[in-house]
């Protein structure tokens, strides 16, 4: 449908950002983008390599997950990206990869902990890591359960989703979101980046101490606070 025009092209353009990122190897991931007002999502299409996308092929869902319009199926992660929409109304898109450093912290059960300034640039926060899922979250509705396991385990952590844009899902991958498409994939980078930046500080110096508290504290608020003075007004 032509009301689908402007989602479906913003999706594909979203999606075409993680290869190009080195992000993505094959069909590894997945970009969805909302639409409040419409109340839908366009997500991309399920196992489809990124070189044969196109913005028609990008299918439309509900937030519970229903195709809506679209000739192929959704990633199967699909009810995943439905969950987080219908309970976080401040998000605009979400993204999912299986990038290496982020998905081998993921594997090895760790929060990606707070080691330099490049990571209280973005959260003063470790990044942190949901415990694998329970068996009978597994062998039910799989991927609906993994949204939940994000929502609750930031619940949990008393994280706010507006403030840590990511996390990693245990024996999973990474997951970020962001009020837009651009800050999703933007955020997507910086944790594939900061998990990079954690595992060779742990090869350098095996029991690195985590980042003083002023330091976390002066760079995150000098980007993100009321008195910021990063980059241009």
């Amino acid at each position: 449908m032509e009301k689908y025009t402007e989602i479906r092209k913003a999706a594909y353009d979203a999606n075409m950002q993680l290869p190009k990122l080195g992000l993505v190897l094959f069909t590894f991931g997945n970009v969805s983008i909302a639409d409040r007002k419409l109340g839908v999502f366009a997500i991309k299409p399920s196992g489809v390599p990124y070189e044969a996308l196109t913005p028609d092929s990008m299918v439309v869902v509900d937030f519970k997950g229903k195709t809506i319009d679209g000739k192929m199926r959704p990633s199967s992660d699909t009810l995943t990206h439905a969950v987080l929409y219908d309970k976080w109304e401040g998000i605009g898109a979400v993204v999912h990869t299986h990038s290496t450093f982020a998905t081998s912290w993921a594997q090895s059960l760790r929060d990606i902990p707070i080691y330099g300034t490049t990571h209280a640039d973005h959260l003063t926060a470790d990044i942190p890591c949901a415990p694998a899922m329970e068996d009978n979250m597994i062998q039910g509705n799989y991927e609906f359960e993994t949204g939940n396991q994000i929502i609750n385990y930031m619940k949990w952590k008393g994280l706010k989703y507006e403030e840590v844009e990511m996390i990693l899902v245990g024996s999973h991958g990474p997951f970020a979101w962001g009020k837009t498409a651009e800050k999703a994939v933007y955020n997507s980078a910086v944790l594939e980046e900061l998990a990079k930046m954690a595992f060779l500080t742990e090869k350098i110096k095996p029991g690195a101490p985590r980042l003083k508290e002023s330091l976390i504290r002066k760079h995150y608020e000098r980007k993100h606070g009321p008195g910021s003075y990063y980059g241009q007004q």
